[in-house]
């Protein structure tokens, strides 16, 4: 909504302070570039560069005025975010077509910035976790399997068509099909990608970071599409959006992005948007799935968070920059050291990676049945 509110409002820039779905001590700032997306590398750079003078200054060299002062002067003034964001989504999204199909929708706000805003746009959508609580309940605000068995929950006995969760920014999507069982980020980018180029045919290139599936992969062979990988992390991908005819750009934790919306996460767009992909090809989101993996194959993603020590880290991450001939029972047959160190085998890929924002190891997997997936976890991870 910010990012939006800095394109059209033609601003210099915008400023979003969350943790995101982090606990609260990792409050900060996100930066928004004035083309309504995360600031590229060397702005941060030059922002930190102003600001470290500053850091160890007892009383800032300046004149500080009252909040009404400003007001007053017109220094600041209120918008109205919603209502921009609103107008704006109304114009990309069929609605009408939503409404008449009668997909019946729930919304899981997982107590973030979201709440609310759907309703507005689709006023009989169902709403769970949709009221004001800044500790977010007793659950993680991320889009997570485990994170969503409430959405599940109610989707199933509610006879929800569909649910769709967003993260304590909103922008960031997990979704649950009528039976209730979870659809993660990476089938959606490839449900919408499918979408975007069969049905709304649109041209351009693909971006997704490491992590993301390698059905993604396939896709674009098939549809002899130029794909971009980048490094875990929605600022490389934004930089190709704002560099690239890019269609569509997405990452494994649920950020998507659509050409011709923003070169930004936003998870209520890509919601009804798959809303959109369900009204218009008259399927339900298992139906979807099934689809791709008729069409593509079966891909199915897994990914543990280990909190281990600094010394714990090191030497895990100095196992695997070994590039081992073997992981556990697992042969490895190629490696990718663009991001942490992504290991192929014959029938998937690990990616192990130490978080840039959390004191903790990340470890994904992907392979051809959820069983083999879990395998290949409980192997990656009994290096210690």
């Amino acid at each position: 909504m910010v990012s939006l509110g800095v394109v059209k409002k033609k601003a210099a820039g915008g400023i979003v302070i969350t943790a995101s779905h982090n606990p609260a001590k990792y409050n900060g700032f996100k930066i928004k570039g004035d083309f309504g997306g995360p600031a590229h590398p060397e702005m941060i750079t030059e922002v930190e560069k102003e600001l470290a003078p500053l850091q160890d200054v007892v009383e800032l060299p300046i004149i500080l005025k009252s909040f009404d002062e400003l007001v007053k002067s017109k220094t600041i003034q209120f918008i109205d975010l919603t209502k921009i964001y609103v107008a704006d989504i109304q114009t990309k999204i069929e609605f009408d077509l939503i409404k008449s199909v009668k997909i019946k929708i729930m919304h899981d706000a997982m107590y973030g910035a979201g709440m609310g805003i759907p309703e507005l746009l689709l006023p009989k959508i169902g709403t769970i976790r949709s009221e004001y609580n800044p500790s977010f309940g007793t659950t993680n605000p991320e889009p997570l399997p485990q994170n969503v068995e409430e959405l599940s929950m109610e989707v199933r006995s509610g006879k929800y068509h569909f649910g769709f969760a967003t993260d304590g920014d909103a922008d960031r999507i997990g979704a649950v099909d009528e039976k209730g069982n979870f659809v993660d980020s990476h089938r959606i980018f490839a449900i919408l990608l499918k979408y975007l180029i069969e049905r709304k045919h649109y041209r351009g290139a693909v971006a997704k970071s490491l992590s993301v599936s390698e059905i993604i992969v396939k896709m674009c062979d098939h549809y002899n599409v130029r794909l971009y990988e980048t490094a875990v992390g929605f600022k490389y991908l934004c930089r190709l959006m704002t560099e690239k005819d890019i269609i569509i750009a997405g990452e494994e934790s649920g950020g998507i992005a659509i050409k011709g919306h923003l070169p930004e996460r936003d998870g209520i767009f890509i919601g009804f948007l798959l809303a959109e992909v369900m009204a218009v090809r008259r399927m339900k989101l298992s139906q979807l799935v099934k689809e791709l993996f008729d069409e593509f194959g079966e891909h199915h993603f897994g990914r543990i968070d280990a909190h281990l020590t600094n010394e714990q880290k090191e030497k895990v991450m100095k196992f695997y920059q070994s590039k081992p001939k073997k992981f556990g029972t697992f042969k490895t047959t190629k490696f990718d050291m663009t991001d942490g160190v992504k290991i192929f085998t014959n029938d998937g890929w690990i990616l192990v990676r130490a978080s840039g924002t959390e004191p903790l190891i990340r470890f994904y997997a992907e392979s051809s049945s959820p069983k083999k997936v879990q395998q290949m976890l409980k192997a990656a991870t009994s290096v210690k």
